[in-house]
């Protein structure tokens, strides 16, 4: 009667249990080779802090040369670039330096093939601080309110086009891009006086152009 129930019992046991304590999962065994793969081929995650891509560009009020960093939003669509630029005296009357930040925002991403990509319009603005307006290093020159504008910051609109060619892989697996842009912009002062003489000045007196490379990385 013993033997009976001892037998039924064992009968009775999951398939699972009668398995050796040491026996290895089949399915552990064949997922861990693909995670390992997956990690090993993933790129390592970017810091928050750490730049996406870098600028330079001349003209556009912006300076003589400019250059500098910046960062995207919005599931690329948005970037915030930081500029340093300059102007020589012998172009300014005296040695400019600028510092400036642009906001764009880029609406439609359009690939072209397997390489190309365009982006047909930006808009978005910028603000700029240029040290070294009007021989400022020459103290009471101007009595105070002779300007009743600011000489050193300006605010105003952008308006662009962008177009890029995707590059190789970095080797942790990090795409590129290589852009070649332009900008058409103006300032409050030049809108201001557009406003107050639009029979002497042409929109054409108050636009700025620009070109500049951008690589995102």
């Amino acid at each position: 009667m013993i033997q009976r129930l001892f037998l039924a019992a064992l009968a009775a046991m999951p398939l699972p249990a009668l398995a050796a304590p040491g026996a290895p999962d089949t399915e552990v065994l064949q997922a861990a080779p693909d995670t390992l793969a997956g990690k090993a081929a993933s790129a390592p995650p970017t810091a928050w802090y750490r730049p996406r891509h870098l600028v330079l560009q001349t003209g556009g009020g912006l300076g003589m040369v400019a250059a500098g960093a910046g960062y995207t939003f919005w599931r690329d669509h948005a970037d915030l670039d930081i500029l340093v630029g300059y102007v020589p005296k012998k172009y300014a009357g005296s040695t400019l330096s600028l510092a400036s930040a642009k906001f764009l925002y880029s609406p439609w991403v359009l690939p072209v093939g397997e390489k190309w990509q365009v982006r047909p319009l930006m808009v978005g603005a910028y603000f700029s601080y240029t040290h070294g307006t009007i021989n400022d290093e020459e103290a009471g020159q101007y009595t105070k309110g002779y300007y009743w504008f600011s000489t050193d910051t300006r605010v105003g609109p952008l308006l662009g086009s962008r177009i890029g060619y995707r590059l190789p892989e970095t080797p942790s697996g990090r795409s590129r891009l290589l852009s070649a842009y332009y900008e058409l912009s103006s300032n409050d002062l030049y809108l201001i006086s557009y406003a107050q003489n639009r029979s002497g000045l042409s929109p054409a007196d108050v636009l700025v152009l620009s070109l500049g490379l951008k690589l995102d990385f």
